[in-house]
């Protein structure tokens, strides 16, 4: 897919074939390099409440499968997981169009404290800061895992290899999870590779996970989304 530089992908899906081609756009030569497995969970939902907020992608279609009725109205972290929502079956979707602090702003003005619970549906250890904002501002929270990650023991070859040829110009972290993965699963002996590849972070706190590598830069992205880390990418040369 595409030629030109190559750049490492390290999302799983949903969203590794989608930046893919949008990396491929950019003139780049993707590689798949996804450093999480994803698995979906299947606990016990509320029957009632009034919104159902989402802080991922990765969890619209576990949720999409647990709830037979997908009327409920859904707050999304950012425009791509509202799309994840609508691709599962949800009609009502809102994007916050940020961060979990966004989601906490968005839900609190757009929602009452006694209109009903709010489900908050993640992965598995996640959430629990943005569960605390609203708790403080007055909702009750369900929080529910829907689906689980786990890291890969080493990276992918594709992943290895594009270090090895010295072909690769940039890399891309889509949470500070997939960094640290990285950081802590790089071979020693490719440390010294990094030095002409560039670290493209989705924020500050992920970008923080990939310091004490010899990059030839580390790069946040303005604003925490897939959209402004691509543009923080940029297009390949002539």
């Amino acid at each position: 897919m595409g030629g030109g530089p190559q750049v490492l992908v390290t999302r799983p899906e949903p969203g590794l074939g989608e930046t893919m081609q949008q990396v491929a756009a950019r003139g780049f030569r993707p590689v798949p390099a996804p450093l999480l497995s994803v698995a979906p969970l299947a606990p016990t939902l509320p029957r009632v409440f009034q919104a159902i907020l989402l802080t991922s992608g990765q969890a619209a279609r576990p949720l999409g499968l647990l709830l037979p009725a997908r009327d409920a109205l859904v707050l999304a972290v950012g425009d791509r997981t509202a799309d994840h929502a609508r691709d599962a079956g949800f009609v009502h979707v809102e994007s916050a169009a940020g961060d979990a602090v966004a989601l906490a702003r968005h839900a609190a003005a757009r929602l009452r404290p006694d209109g009903g619970p709010l489900l908050l549906a993640s992965g598995a250890g996640q959430g629990a800061v943005l569960a605390a904002a609203l708790r403080a501002a007055g909702f009750r929270v369900w929080r529910r895992a829907v689906y689980r990650t786990q890291p890969v023991r080493a990276l992918p070859a594709p992943a290895l290899a594009a270090l090895e040829d010295g072909r690769l110009t940039a890399a891309l972290f889509f949470s500070g999870d997939t960094a640290r993965i990285f950081a802590t699963r790089l071979p020693r002996r490719l440390r010294d590779r990094l030095r002409t590849v560039r670290a493209v972070a989705i924020s500050a706190r992920a970008a923080a996970q990939l310091d004490g590598l010899p990059w030839k830069s580390i790069e946040a992205a303005v604003h925490p989304d897939a959209a402004s880390l691509l543009d923080r990418l940029g297009r390949a040369g002539p």
